[in-house]
């Protein structure tokens, strides 16, 4: 139970609004397997995010799985292009900040096939977050089951804290790339 933070953009209440049981069948036009990749994987580093988002012909968004965890290069390389083949995923989208060419190199030696989309970060995590907390504002975002430690991240992440709220961060990417945000929402008319 995570209670409201002052000046998270989310809250569990609006998740919790939106939220679709696990067996809850959708027809998704889209899905994205999004990694925020750690550069290394002893005990005090980083996870690595590994998000699985998909989205439906009416422009509603699913968040599917949360792998992330903290594990070596290859581990969530395998890891994430799994998820690919086991969500019939459109591409692989992984940010490239940490990591570079390497991030691009790891997957396409494990898998040369796999469609891969490299992401930068040039504005702060709140500002990227910003507009896919709207689309949750609009309730466009459906977590399909319960995602505790993703959703722990989002509801109390307030700003550049340690740790780096990874899961959030593949989330953020994810979704930016289904709705093509970018820091624009894809506002839907009515």
């Amino acid at each position: 139970i995570v209670d409201d933070v002052e000046g998270a953009l989310w809250n569990p209440s609006l998740i919790d609004e939106t939220r679709l049981s696990k067996d809850k069948e959708k027809e998704l036009s889209q899905i994205i397997v999004a990694v925020d990749p750690a550069v290394t994987s002893h005990e005090n580093s980083d996870e690595t995010g590994i998000v699985v988002v998909g989205k439906d012909k009416q422009n509603e968004f699913y968040v599917l799985e949360d792998l992330s965890g903290r594990y070596s290069a290859d581990k969530w390389g395998t890891i994430a292009i799994r998820a690919f083949y086991e969500w019939e995923a459109d591409r692989i989208v992984a940010e490239v900040n940490n990591g570079g060419d390497l991030v691009e190199r790891l997957i396409r030696t494990i898998d040369t096939n796999v469609p891969y989309r490299q992401v930068r970060a040039s504005r702060g995590k709140m500002m990227r977050a910003e507009p896919i907390a709207a689309l949750y504002e609009q309730r466009r975002v459906h977590h399909l089951g319960y995602f505790a430690e993703l959703e722990t991240q989002m509801c109390t992440y307030v700003g550049d804290t340690k740790p780096s709220p990874d899961r959030l961060d593949a989330l953020v990417w994810g979704l930016a790339e289904l709705s093509k945000s970018r820091g624009d929402v894809a506002w839907r008319v009515s």
